[in-house]
């Protein structure tokens, strides 16, 4: 089971371990892309602070992360699961996992970026802020950027088995799953059960809840059919649309009563 995730805006400090090392990182494939975007987004925030803010969409609050982000190369890199922060990855709590339930989120998590393309959560990185939806001045937009060399890698991320995307549509720019792929996708939306209607805040803490769930039980469901029952079997009211044509993804709606 491979699981997509989005990042979170805001971010742990790096702290003071050794800084990154592009060619540590998983998916190998996107180490050239990724020197790429840093090289772009270290000159940007190196020049003129206004500017770069302004890429960046930063309010005048968030000015320190222009700074943060001229001194990346050097800056302490920490394992990318302790830099996410935010409502899912909360919710998905992955330091106090259980070793076995953590071993399972080191081999199935993806985490999408704009700066790295994608990450598991053992990859150490810094603290950063860019955006899927940023366009830097060299490169354009990032989501488009990121098509090309997401195409090359994650196929063979995705191995044979099942995969949960729970990112949001920004990072979803970055890779489509097509083809056999895209028949063993399964992607969610949260719903309010009294109304069907999608939930926003609640959206995320769910979602991190599942993933959790899913790796403390050690489930390893091989498509989306078997991700449906597994959640009924953790307790989750789940509705799913198989798709209507080869090539297309699987569509999951979980109900929740709450909405806060």
């Amino acid at each position: 089971m491979l699981v997509l995730l989005p990042p979170s805006e805001g971010k742990a400090s790096s702290g003071r371990g050794a800084p990154l090392k592009l060619e540590s990182l998983s998916l190998p494939a996107l180490t050239e892309a990724r020197e790429t975007v840093l090289g772009e987004l270290v000159e940007l925030c190196a020049g003129d602070e206004d500017k770069a803010r302004e890429v960046l969409g930063l309010s005048e609050g968030l000015r320190g992360e222009v700074a943060k982000n001229a001194e990346l190369r050097t800056a302490g890199a920490r394992p990318a699961g302790e830099i996410y922060t935010g409502v899912l990855y909360d919710a998905l709590d992955l330091a106090t996992l259980d070793p076995a339930a953590r071993r399972r989120a080191a081999r199935s998590l993806l985490v999408f970026s704009g700066l790295w393309g994608a990450v598991r959560v053992t990859d150490r990185i810094p603290s950063y802020r860019c955006s899927m939806g940023v366009r830097l001045p060299g490169l354009g937009a990032l989501g488009a950027f990121w098509r090309a060399p997401m195409a090359a890698a994650l196929p063979e991320a995705a191995g044979d088995g099942l995969v949960l995307d729970l990112r949001s549509a920004a990072y979803a720019t970055a890779w489509k799953p097509k083809g056999e792929v895209a028949g063993r996708t399964a992607t969610v939306r949260v719903l309010h059960a009294p109304t069907r209607k999608v939930v926003s805040h609640f959206n995320k803490a769910t979602k991190g809840r599942i993933v959790r769930s899913l790796l403390s039980a050690g489930t390893a469901p091989s498509g989306p059919a078997e991700l449906v029952e597994a959640l009924r079997e953790l307790g989750y009211e789940v509705e799913a649309q198989a798709p209507a044509k080869a090539g297309q993804a699987w569509v999951m709606d979980v109900l929740v009563e709450e909405i806060h």
